[in-house]
């Protein structure tokens, strides 16, 4: 084996990344210029597809925390990484130029940034994941264990989370990752130098783009400085289905 192989979540139609940390990988494979290939896992399938090659998370006590998740990726070595943190470390040992800067303290501060932007704005996101983006088979799965997480339906939790309450929440939270960003005078977090501080954030602008264009729009509209990097970063956008 020559290639890198990324293993994905597939959407419905046309096959395109849309999830947030599968994003990042994505984008550090593409700044890096990198020969890899895409493997669609389905939802259910994820534990079967992994579980020979790679160990378990560790335990956490997150919400979202499951044994196995994507994105993962297997080496040419044959060897496989999971969780997007762990690839990215594996990608820029092996594969150091251009560097993704992963010991700059930025890193560190957008994402615990992202989580509050997230937070105020899942009853927004969560119920359009499947129904916009799912195959059949996902589909099934994610509604009936977020359901199952959040003590009910997906479309209750919409309308008991979402709506303009939910934007007015997830305000101040943009605003402090819009000043996060543009603390180095922009448009990249580190300033003119694109790094892994940037996948975290467009990954996060891109997840909310994928679901729902009417939603990305909002967000850059509250926060224009989140625009701008969106704009800067395009061309690690641009491979987005292989």
């Amino acid at each position: 084996m020559s290639k890198l192989i990324l293993y994905d979540l597939p959407s419905k139609g046309r096959c395109t990344c849309w999830s947030l940390n599968p994003w990042k990988i994505r984008m550090a494979l593409n700044f890096k210029g990198l020969d890899y290939q895409t493997d669609w896992i389905e939802y259910p399938d994820i534990v079967n597809r992994l579980s020979p090659h790679v160990p378990p998370n560790p335990p956490d006590d997150s919400p979202g925390y499951t044994k196995y998740s994507i994105p993962a990726m297997q080496f040419p070595d044959g060897s496989y990484v999971m969780e997007s943190k762990s690839i990215a470390a594996r990608l820029e040992k092996e594969h150091p130029t251009p560097s993704m800067h992963l010991d700059s303290p930025l890193i560190e501060k957008v994402e615990k940034l992202i989580p509050p932007v997230a937070k105020a704005l899942i009853g927004e996101l969560m119920p359009k994941v499947p129904t916009n983006v799912l195959n059949p088979t996902s589909k099934e799965y994610f509604e009936r264990t977020r359901a199952e997480r959040l003590g009910k339906p997906l479309d209750e939790f919409g309308k008991a989370m979402g709506g303009e309450e939910a934007w007015e929440n997830a305000k101040p939270e943009l605003k402090a990752l819009g000043e996060a960003v543009e603390e180095n005078g922009g448009p990249f977090v580190m300033g003119s130098t694109p790094s892994y501080a940037d996948f975290v954030v467009v990954g996060l602008l891109q997840f909310y783009k994928v679901i729902d264009e009417k939603m990305f729009q909002r967000v850059v509209e509250i926060e224009p400085v989140l625009g701008k990097l969106y704009d800067a970063s395009k061309p690690w956008l641009e491979r987005d289905g292989h």
